[in-house]
């Protein structure tokens, strides 16, 4: 257990004690609703802030603030050029707030600084200048026509990518400034106005940031935030009829209502939903790479992760050396407050979810399922779960079905990689799995097999600006990342002349 935590910034505790509203049109604005959302320190329990809980017609402002923007073309308007520099300079104003942006973010969610400053943030960074890099590149194509024309007859014809309009994007709790960004920055990048609505549960960053968009010159009403519940705020967003797209980071319930909504009126969607990721491990796989890899993909974050690997098929070979390994591991992690840059294990974002996580434990152990644990977690009102090991769990258990999204990981012992790549297909979900080997015509055997939108080798939950991403199945539609990141934010237009 870690006890030394790092002292709060005296612009974090100003920003902390503001009366926040909602941002529109390039400042703050009062909400037309007198209600409150508390903002909760995980590591206390404690509130730490509050934010406006947006009505209706408070979206309404913000959405039709974008679309005048838009109209008047006062960011779309500009050269790719300068929208690029405008954002390379957001970029900067981001980078020089970091540690400002690192603590607001583990104060309100409740992750290591250490994942704060470095993920959060510096991983935040590399997309912002990727994306911004993308602005000069949007292109279209000339085309050779392939109907008969009549005799002399001259035509040029091509196609060239425009904004959608104003696009709506909804933001999880786990990694409230980095998918924040995600929506944000191809959404400037291709021309377009943003609301962003991110969770009612960590909604401070994202005001934070909308401030710095504007000192980096970005216009008013081009990137606009809203906090409310999804009841209410997040459902007039995104049934919205001037939203022409909707980005959304959460459960695949919530996704799948959306899809709904947006199929009434024609609205396109990206949807990155659950996931209940496996991972193989065969009998030549190297244990060191092993542990080490699928501790971090399995317990960054608390586990509160997408892509975390959460059910690890292991070639019974291997398979005590792989327990033994992971259970020493496990009991060496540290457990303490995201202020602590010594702890590994951190709370759970809320008393809600950490209440969920422990019923996924319980009902492990009524039916007697062996589990094996960390450390203790502090004493307190904080949101802790020890993380846990949960091994060879029974096939009817919720936890080997659901997505638990906590620091619970099940270790599955299989008779062979057939069973264990049967297994791991063997879920509604498919965002991402990985393959533990030292044969490549295996690794690629699997890779090709396996019903992920990312499968990786000896490693998980590396994830890069350059490398579409993007689930399977229940786990969602369309692609985020990669040279063609931009498409998804563009309508493409054909144009033909005859000179």
């Amino acid at each position: 257990m870690s006890e030394s935590q790092i002292a709060v910034l005296t612009r974090v505790q100003q920003f902390l004690d503001r009366h926040h509203g909602l941002w529109i049109e390039g400042r703050q604005m009062v909400s037309d609703s007198e209600k409150r959302l508390e903002v909760f320190n995980p590591a206390t329990g404690e509130v730490i802030a509050s934010t406006a809980d947006a009505s209706a017609e408070d979206v309404d402002r913000a959405v039709m603030s974008g679309w005048r923007a838009f109209v008047a073309r006062r960011w779309a308007g500009k050269l790719p050029a300068e929208r690029e520099r405008i954002l390379l300079h957001f970029a900067d104003l981001v980078e020089q707030h970091s540690e400002e942006l690192a603590q607001l973010e583990t104060l309100e969610q409740g992750k290591s600084i250490n994942i704060s400053r470095a993920f959060e943030v510096g991983c935040t960074l590399n997309w912002m200048r990727y994306t911004a890099g993308l602005t000069t590149k949007i292109a279209g194509k000339t085309l050779d026509l392939s109907i008969p024309l009549p005799q002399g007859a001259r035509y040029q014809a091509w196609t060239r990518k425009e904004p959608v309009g104003v696009v709506a994007g909804i933001v999880p709790w786990n990694f409230p400034l980095m998918i924040g960004m995600w929506k944000v920055m191809p959404a400037l990048a291709a021309g377009c106005s943003i609301v962003i609505k991110p969770s009612e549960t960590t909604p401070l960053t994202m005001l934070r940031v909308a401030e710095l968009a504007s000192e980096a010159g970005i216009p008013d009403g081009v990137f606009n935030v809203v906090t409310g519940s999804g009841a209410v705020c997040g459902a007039a967003l995104t049934s919205h009829s001037h939203i022409a797209k909707v980005s959304f980071t959460g459960s695949t319930a919530t996704g799948k209502q959306i899809a709904r909504v947006a199929a009434d009126t024609l609205t396109g969607v990206t949807l990155e939903l659950g996931g209940k990721n496996p991972a193989i491990v065969l009998k030549d796989a190297d244990p060191a790479w092993v542990i080490e890899g699928l501790m971090m993909g399995s317990f960054l974050n608390q586990g509160q992760v997408c892509a975390a690997s959460s059910r690890v098929y292991i070639e019974a070979p291997l398979f005590d050396t792989l327990v033994s390994g992971f259970e020493q591991a496990v009991k060496s992690l540290s457990i303490g407050p995201g202020m602590s840059p010594q702890a590994f294990i951190n709370p759970l974002v809320s008393r809600a979810h950490c209440d969920k996580v422990q019923t996924f434990l319980d009902e492990a152990r009524s039916h007697n399922a062996e589990l094996i644990t960390g450390n203790h977690v502090p004493d307190g009102k904080g949101y802790y779960v020890s993380p846990t090991l949960v091994v060879n769990p029974d096939a009817n258990l919720r936890l080997t079905r659901e997505e638990v999204f906590g620091p619970v990981v099940n270790l599955v012992r299989v008779t062979d990689g057939e069973e264990a790549l049967q297994r791991a297909n063997d879920t509604e979900y498919g965002l991402t799995a990985s393959v533990w080997t030292q044969n490549i015509s295996k690794a690629l055997d699997y890779t090709d097999r396996l019903q992920a939108g990312t499968v990786w080798v000896n490693s998980h939950t590396l994830i890069d600006a350059n490398l579409p991403f993007g689930g399977m199945k229940q786990s969602g539609t369309g692609r985020d990342f990669g040279p063609d990141w931009l498409d998804g934010w563009c309508e493409t237009k054909s144009v033909c002349v005859r000179y």
